[in-house]
């Protein structure tokens, strides 16, 4: 990479780089109808099944995933202006789609709001409020039924209530969705002038941009995941969603360059070189990076043994959880990590397409283990957790449910469907982007 502003004119594109055929903006339309007949289908099958507290996890899981794609597809083009990456021309504009997702997924957490506006108190028959899904916002049921949690709980309502928690949302959503737009908007009008004064607007910003999304992402990921467990608290929460959004989202661009390639799209822009390096990044953050904040944020509370911060875990290692678990240490970690440590595995298109969709799976697999499993923080031993799972729902995973992988589908079309909605409008690449002739050039060492 040169250390200077001025670059050889952009090239010449082949018009599979540049514009549609009609196949996207169609397969666009298809797959956007398709998820939202799902996602309907999924909420009212999850709904009728009867249990509220179930149907807002599963629905809380999946807009997580959703939303953690978009998020890792945004961090990926920042950090691409923020190292001055010469490289990515060919390859940024994917990510900038499934980013620019960010300016409207606001509307799926619309269920959110309307359990804070409808009544924040399920228990006691006045509508499904925000406790469904989290405790602390119904501190007297909390207290009814685990008074040492409710006590911790409320030397933390500061924090921990639920108007603050609805300004908060609202803050992350507008910055998400400011930055989203900045960049894919910068981006789209260079398409046009061919201007460096917007590669040097996005780069001066990609700075600032990533501590927002670093303080954002973090206060999120307390908010909606560690918060389902109040009384529990880890200072490395944050930094692991953020290896799962790295994880879903650089896999997703993977994915998505891999079946543009397969249709006959960007053929002579990017190439092996450039899917070896977002194959890279996967192995870096969504392989290496996830096992070692995983491992570190595990092994510092066993050693620590504090009952508060262990029952966390607990929950996660009683009953079929312990199953899961251990599907993640191997399929999130020590069969990927053998798998996509090879060069040549990054290189072939048909192998890397498994591997990004296998950590697309375990990502998801991943939130769901986040969200889904809990267990009192007054459980007491091992004994009474193993009891406990036993009895309650800690004893299974629940995820043979089918509203799972309705909504599942449902989101990731819509999510899908929109990005590619955007890649046929404004085209696949940024083909007038000042380092364009040296990401075509691009060849690993």
């Amino acid at each position: 990479m040169s250390g200077h502003d001025h670059h050889a004119a952009a090239p010449e594109l082949p018009q599979s780089a540049i514009v549609d055929d009609g196949r996207i903006a169609t397969f666009a339309r298809a797959i956007f109808a398709a998820g939202v007949i799902a996602l309907g289908v999924g909420l009212y099958v999850g709904w009728k099944q009867g249990d509220p507290n179930q149907f807002a996890k599963i629905y809380l899981v999946n807009f997580m995933f959703v939303l953690a794609l978009a998020l890792g597809a945004l961090v990926f083009t920042m950090i691409q202006h923020l190292t001055k990456a010469g490289w990515s021309p060919a390859v940024r504009r994917v990510a900038e789609a499934h980013g620019a997702n960010l300016r409207w997924l606001w509307v799926l957490a619309l269920p959110i709001v309307w359990l804070w506006w409808n009544g924040r108190s399920h228990a006691e028959g006045h509508g499904p409020g925000l406790d469904l899904l989290w405790p602390w916002a119904n501190l007297e049921h909390l207290a009814a039924h685990d008074p040492a949690e409710a006590e911790l709980v409320a030397k933390k309502s500061a924090y921990l209530n639920p108007d603050f928690f609805m300004i908060r949302n609202l803050a992350y959503f507008a910055i998400w969705a400011l930055l989203a737009n900045f960049y894919f908007g910068r981006s789209v009008h260079q398409d046009s002038t061919g201007s460096e004064a917007d590669t040097r607007s996005m780069r001066k910003w990609a700075g600032p941009a990533i501590i927002l999304f670093g303080v954002t992402t973090t206060f999120a990921a307390f908010d909606w995941a560690m918060s389902l467990n109040p009384a529990w608290f880890s200072t490395m929460f944050g930094v692991y969603f953020f290896c799962v959004c790295c994880t879903i989202g650089f896999s997703a661009i993977a994915v998505t360059l891999l079946r543009l390639k397969h249709l006959g799209f960007l053929n002579g822009v990017v190439t092996a070189e450039h899917m070896h390096d977002i194959g890279k990044f996967i192995f870096a953050f969504g392989v290496v990076f996830w096992a070692y904040i995983a491992f570190s944020q595990y092994m510092l509370i066993w050693y620590g043994n504090i009952p508060e911060e262990t029952t966390w875990f607990a929950a996660r290692q009683v009953g079929a959880w312990a199953w899961v678990s251990a599907a993640l240490l191997f399929g999130h970690f020590v069969i990927p990590f053998v798998f996509l440590i090879s060069r040549w595995v990054k290189r072939w298109p048909t192998l890397l397409l498994i591997g990004g969709i296998w950590m697309l799976a375990f990502g998801w697999l991943d939130v769901w283990y986040l969200v889904v499993p809990v267990i009192p923080s007054d459980i007491g031993t091992f004994d009474t957790w193993n009891a406990f799972a036993a009895a309650h729902a800690g004893a299974t995973t629940g995820l043979g449910n089918p509203a799972i992988y309705l909504m599942l589908f449902g989101m990731f079309a819509i999510c899908i469907g929109s990005a590619a909605k955007r890649l046929a409008r404004v085209g696949l690449t940024c083909r007038r982007d000042p380092r364009m002739a040296e990401s075509i050039a691009f060849e690993n060492f």
